[in-house]
C-alpha cells in the first residue's frame, strides 16, 4: 500500500462518506419510527361499491403502484380537504351556468373546437 498512498487517503475518505450515511439512516429510521408512533388511527370501513369502478380505482392504483387502500385512501383525502379557493369556485361556476358564453362558442367536441381555432389565426 505504500506505494500508492492516494489509496489510502480515499479508503479514508469513504469511510468518512460511509459514517456519514449510516448516522443519516439512523436519523431517518428514528424519525420514521416517531411518525409511525403518531399517525392517525385507521377503523376499518366496509363498502359496497360497483364492479365497474371497483377494477377503475384497482387498475388506477396498480398504475400508481400502490395498494388498493392506500389508492382509496388517498382519493378520499384529496376531495375531503383539498377544497378549491374562491376564485376557482367562482371560475367553476360560471363555466357551468354557461354566462358570458356565446352560444356559437359551445362545441359538441374537441375536433369542432380545433377546427374554430385554428380559423382564428
Amino acid at each position: 500500500m505504500s506505494d500508492f498512498p492516494h489509496i489510502r487517503k480515499i479508503s479514508a475518505f469513504f469511510l468518512v462518506v460511509w459514517e456519514i450515511m449510516l448516522k443519516f439512516a439512523s436519523e431517518s429510521i428514528t424519525n420514521d419510527l416517531q411518525y409511525m408512533a403518531t399517525t392517525m388511527i385507521r377503523k376499518p370501513a366496509s363498502f359496497r361499491l360497483r364492479a365497474d369502478l371497483l377494477e377503475g380505482l384497482k387498475r388506477n392504483a396498480a398504475r400508481e403502484n400502490r395498494t388498493l387502500n392506500n389508492y382509496v385512501e388517498s382519493v378520499l383525502l384529496d376531495i375531503v380537504y383539498h377544497e378549491p379557493n374562491r376564485q376557482t369556485k367562482m371560475g367553476i361556476e360560471e363555466a357551468m351556468s354557461r354566462k358570458n358564453y356565446p352560444a356559437e362558442n359551445l362545441y359538441t367536441d374537441v375536433d369542432e373546437m380545433i377546427k374554430a381555432l385554428d380559423a382564428e389565426v
